[in-house]
């Protein structure tokens, strides 16, 4: 990624308010109030879709992200903006400020407690919520106040060593918000050592 690009595109949000960076899908995220609305990723920029805006991005003929990973592919809700942006187009700011609001209100709505089972979360199904209930994990709040590690511990004491160890990375994942096979090798191998 170049670094000369991503100091432009770092200065141009700094227009939005205060944000976040993290890496994300072999590239940077960039986070509002803890919600991702852009991904820069080798000199191609993303910006997150969602309702109309998805429409708008699409007549505007930009591309959806895929990432692609040594045995999967997984298509996500970003669009490439790299020539928006290169171009200065008049909507970008538009664009951008309805990718924000969408992002947050989906967080937001993702965390009301009160409207979500474990289930619900990325990556968890029924039967790992009868896992994780039986395990002492009985709501959303409690599976986000625990580590990764320490849910696929407590799973494990009471399911067997045997339990496969992609719960683990589930459970990451449904904490991320993303699916367990976009967590990078490097946060994998992270976890997998801290059990």
């Amino acid at each position: 990624m170049s670094v000369v690009f991503k100091a432009h595109i770092v200065k141009y949000l700094s227009n939005f308010g205060a944000m976040e960076q993290r890496s994300m899908f072999g590239g940077t995220g960039f986070f509002y109030d803890g919600a991702m609305f852009m991904l820069l990723t080798d000199k191609r920029l993303y910006l997150r879709g969602g309702g109309t805006l998805s429409e708008r991005l699409l007549d505007k003929t930009c591309r959806k992200f895929v990432h692609v990973k040594k045995s999967s592919t997984a298509v996500v809700n970003y669009y490439e903006i790299t020539s928006l942006y290169i171009q200065d187009d008049p909507e970008l700011a538009q664009l951008v400020k309805t990718s924000i609001d969408i992002a947050v209100a989906d967080k937001k709505r993702k965390e009301s407690l009160e409207s979500r089972r474990l289930r619900d979360l990325p990556n968890l199904r029924l039967t790992i919520e009868r896992m994780l209930k039986k395990s002492g994990v009985e709501d959303v709040r409690t599976f986000n106040q625990l580590a990764p590690e320490e849910l696929f511990r407590r799973v494990q004491m009471t399911h067997g060593k045997d339990v496969d160890v992609s719960l683990l990375w589930k459970f990451a994942g449904a904490q991320q918000g993303c699916h367990w096979k976009l967590i990078e090798k490097e946060e994998r191998d992270r976890l997998l050592a801290a059990v």
